[in-house]
């Protein structure tokens, strides 16, 4: 059945726009006119291909729609997972439970897929197949997730486990994100008065003292040269910048350059602990999620290995996969890596050992998690007043070699 993005005029005048699945345009239009709204335009999806058709326009008329613009959040994905979870346990059809959160949905875009989930699990597919369609929205570790539920008759189980996982990591993101937003508009703030005072007050300093003819300090030639140069080759400044930066990233994501960035970044100083404790809390915590859901362990650590998001941790991952295939523990090779820490090797070889591997994994995450708070707290009290020195080291250095030879030529003149 195909799916339909649609808008049109209410009885009150106003526009009304939605989602909804229907046989033809023509049931779409009956159906919108019993619900006192006359159909204006309106995108069919069929097959993964797109049709706007725009008043009476002919049924041949095609445009591509451009929805790039478009997003889901994952905090939205973790509160439909959870509404499903809900109505899942209650008993409800699982298509009947996607219908009924997509007609709450804000978001067309959501909404658009959730509709075309529908109408695929309608059709016969299974929901892990439907949802596989939309690897921008669902994660590899959503989808085995929910074919594991599916098969094994716990969906509602798994549902509530992805909700807890998503929503654990959306905190942690949030939490290091605002730590990191205070010293990014401090460095933002510090450029920007640096620029105005060598674009507009250094030069007529200059000037000045250009005048009293005296000869000027070191530091104070050295500002005035900065400032010449900022003036008259900013262009050039800004081509090296820009530059500079898009070949930064390039270089991060070739394959010769991110494995040497993400293990740079493990060991940053001040954020490498940091984020390394946040690469071990989301290794055991997804990895705990999917044995718990069902998924081989093998599977589960290839599944681990594509979201851990630091191809470093992630090359240990795949060589514990390895050693899991070669009948190895999963400890000795986290501890041969010498990349995981030594408490979180022992705790999970202790697992391993009694059988309750999920449980460690669990610890494990509840305590690093716990850390990767406390840290991201201590952090942001670290960095606001190193940030507030740095700032007024530079504002200051500039002062000072301004003043340096008026000084100078206040002392000459009392003599």
């Amino acid at each position: 059945m195909p799916i339909y993005e649609y808008k049109g005029l209410n009885a009150r005048g106003k526009v009304a726009a939605g989602v909804l699945d229907a046989d033809s345009p023509r049931s779409l239009k009956e159906r919108l006119f019993k619900e006192g709204i006359f159909l204006s335009e309106f995108i069919e999806t069929r097959g993964g291909a797109e049709v706007r058709r725009v008043g009476q326009a002919q049924a041949g008329s095609r445009e591509v729609k451009l929805s790039f613009l478009q997003s889901v959040k994952v905090l939205e994905v973790a509160e439909v997972t959870r509404q499903l979870a809900t109505l899942v346990r209650s008993g409800i059809q699982v298509t009947e439970a996607i219908g009924a959160i997509s007609e709450q949905l804000e978001n067309p875009l959501f909404k658009k897929i959730l509709a075309d989930v529908k109408r695929a699990v309608s059709e016969g597919s299974t929901l892990a197949n439907a949802l596989k369609k939309h690897p921008k929205v669902f994660s590899e570790l959503y989808v085995n997730m929910v074919g594991s539920g599916e098969s094994s008759g716990t969906l509602d189980v798994v549902f509530e486990r992805l909700a807890e996982v998503t929503e654990s990591q959306v905190r942690l993101r949030s939490k290091v994100t605002s730590a990191l937003v205070y010293p990014i508009i401090m460095l933002i703030l510090s450029f920007g008065i640096v620029l105005l005072m060598m674009v507009f007050v250094i030069p007529k300093m200059k000037e000045l003292l250009e005048q009293m003819g005296k000869e000027l300090p070191g530091v104070t030639k050295f500002l005035m040269g900065t400032s010449d140069i900022v003036r008259d080759y900013w262009y050039i400044l800004a081509i090296l910048m820009i530059g500079g930066f898009l070949f930064f990233r390039r270089w991060r994501e070739s394959e010769t350059g991110k494995p040497k960035w993400h293990g740079y970044i493990l060991r940053m100083p001040l954020f490498g602990k940091l984020f390394r404790e946040m690469g071990v809390a989301r290794f055991a915590r997804t990895l705990q999620t999917l044995l718990a859901a069902g998924v081989p362990i093998l599977n589960a650590l290839t599944i681990v290995q594509n979201v851990i998001g630091n191809v470093v941790l992630g090359k240990v991952v795949e060589e514990a996969r390895d050693a899991v295939k070669e009948g190895q523990p999963i400890a000795d090779a986290l501890k041969k890596s010498k990349q995981f820490p030594p408490m979180v090797c022992h705790m999970i070889a202790v697992g391993e050992k009694s059988g309750q591997l999920e449980e460690m994994l669990g610890n494990v995450a509840n305590s690093y998690e716990l850390q990767v708070e406390q840290k991201v707290s201590r952090l942001t009290a670290t960095l606001e007043p190193l940030m507030i020195i740095m700032m007024g080291l530079i504002v200051g250095f500039m002062v000072i070699s301004i003043i340096l030879p008026m000084m100078d030529m206040s002392q000459m003149g009392r003599r």
